[in-house]
């Protein structure tokens, strides 16, 4: 027996609404391949470039480290982990008013005016003279990076439907494996830096830290707010857009905060299953951050050399990003691919974990295998995207799981304590016993989309064309929306 029919009106706070009323006609013959490729030009390249230097002004502190950061600002114990530790800690916080900001204040504005900050903060750091100084400078750089996770994933869900989704958060999650290899390049190139007035990682906070004050005004000024708004589409195919991505039925954005959707993301069991494994995979991803430069130096080798080894960390990184980006979009089953990019994870964790130290060509094997686990990051973020809608909860959840990758960032650095050096085999471990379990959780969320989806099924009968046609602008959340299915 079909379920009961909600009762339905449009949301007139969204803006697509309004602009379909007054242009719903024109529409006519769109080529949708061209109007995404014209979407792809104007906005990945900006999207990527954040990307890239979000993770470079973060890693830099990985390659300062053997860059004589630690001498040169009397860093002792732990406290080189602890300013890794409180950049996630302000991350995690600033979350919290990222909710409100992103339901108020377009995305694209809110990413470049925060790229914009944080690059001020990176170059702050060139000027730190001791502890307190640097740790000011990374809770600062903390707050202003912490929305370009959602920011990026509302962003890409304006513009494409959940298929497409996937591709594109490849591209500009690619921008991290680039900036792992582009990282170990610069930190070589700087620290060959002589007789300069600034110390040679001094040099390279400052040089970056410029690089991204222009980024961020480039982003802030030619991502535009929605589509809607999109200087370089004609009236034509922002409808045929707007149509197309209406599949979504997630909205596009409204300025209005509905406290109710909050409510149901705080209680929904995906968005939970969702942090959980966001948390347990970054715990790796946290060590791989922080200390793999400081890994490599271990085994004896001198600053330059340890940068320039951990370059193909990001060759792998890039390879199981874009294998998953291609294989969500032709196959599906986040879930399975989820899993996939684990397995080399726990490898990795097992061979940096029980291999003796001697033993240098397997452990640096296991150092780059784990980087295979950033791969999952685009799919629990593209993820969140397809299976959340409604204006308010999508933010919420975007911040959630963005907020849930800085716990686990903040957890693996704490693993690596000064009386476990130089072997440091509880941090090695921890590796290897959160990526089997962010698997384990992969498989139960599947389970659980596939019953969610199997109930609203026998629940709601036959689909009734028409009616899944007036949710698509009906600003409903996933729960209110008997004819929203899960995708997994």
């Amino acid at each position: 027996m079909a379920g009961k029919q909600p009762d339905l009106l449009l949301d007139q706070t969204d803006e697509a609404v309004g602009y379909l009323s007054n242009h719903g006609d024109e529409a006519a013959q769109a080529n949708m391949a061209a109007i995404r490729r014209k979407i792809d030009w104007h906005i990945l390249p900006y999207m990527f470039c954040c990307y890239v230097l979000q993770f470079l002004d973060k890693v830099m502190l990985n390659y300062a480290a053997v860059m004589g950061i630690k001498a040169d600002l009397k860093l002792v114990g732990n406290e080189f982990s602890n300013l890794a530790t409180y950049f996630f800690v302000a991350y995690l916080l600033a979350e919290i008013p990222n909710v409100y900001c992103l339901q108020k204040i377009p995305a694209a504005k809110w990413l470049g005016g925060n790229v914009f900050l944080w690059g001020v903060a990176a170059a702050a750091s060139a000027g730190a003279h001791d502890y307190r100084g640097i740790l000011v400078a990374r809770v600062f750089l903390g707050i202003f990076e912490a929305t370009i996770g959602p920011s990026l994933m509302l962003i890409s869900s304006q513009y494409y439907t959940r298929s497409e989704q996937a591709p594109r958060f490849t591209f500009w999650y690619m921008g991290l494996g680039v900036a792992q290899i582009l990282g170990g390049i610069i930190s070589f190139a700087f620290q060959h830096v002589e007789h300069a007035a600034l110390s040679s990682w001094r040099i390279m906070f400052l040089v970056l830290g410029l690089v991204t004050v222009v980024v961020g005004a480039l982003t802030f000024f030619f991502i535009p707010d929605t589509p809607v708004k999109a200087p370089w589409l004609s009236d034509s195919d922002k409808v045929a857009l707007l149509q197309h991505v209406s599949e979504n039925q997630t909205g596009l954005w409204s300025s209005s905060i509905n406290v109710k959707q909050i409510g149901e993301a705080v209680l929904d069991v995906q968005l939970w299953l969702l942090t959980l494994i966001t948390i347990l995979i970054s715990v790796s991803s946290g060590v791989v951050t922080t200390y793999s430069a400081t890994l490599i130096a271990g085994f004896g080798y001198s600053g330059p050399i340890s940068a320039l080894l951990n370059t193909p960390s990001g060759l792998v990184s890039i390879f199981f990003t874009l294998l998953v980006g291609y294989g969500i979009r032709t196959f599906s089953h986040r879930w399975a691919w989820n899993i996939l990019c684990t397995i080399p994870g726990i490898i990795g964790g097992g061979l940096m974990s029980f291999l003796p130290k001697s033993n240098i060509a397997g452990v640096l094997m296991g150092i780059y295998l784990v980087n295979a686990v950033v791969a999952t990051l685009p799919i629990l973020y593209q993820w969140t995207m397809a299976n959340c809608a409604g204006h308010t909860k999508r933010a919420f959840a975007s911040a959630l799981v963005a907020g849930s990758f800085s716990v686990g960032n903040i957890i693996g650095p704490q693993t690596f304590q000064a009386r476990d050096a130089p072997e440091y085999h509880p941090a090695k471990i921890s590796v290897l016993a959160t990526q089997a379990a962010g698997a384990l959780l992969s498989v139960v969320l599947f389970l659980y989309y596939k019953w969610m989806n199997r109930r609203r099924d026998r629940e709601q009968g036959s689909l009734d064309r028409s009616m899944v046609d007036e949710t698509k602008w009906a600003g409903l959340t996933d729960k209110q929306n008997p004819f929203f299915r899960y995708a997994y």
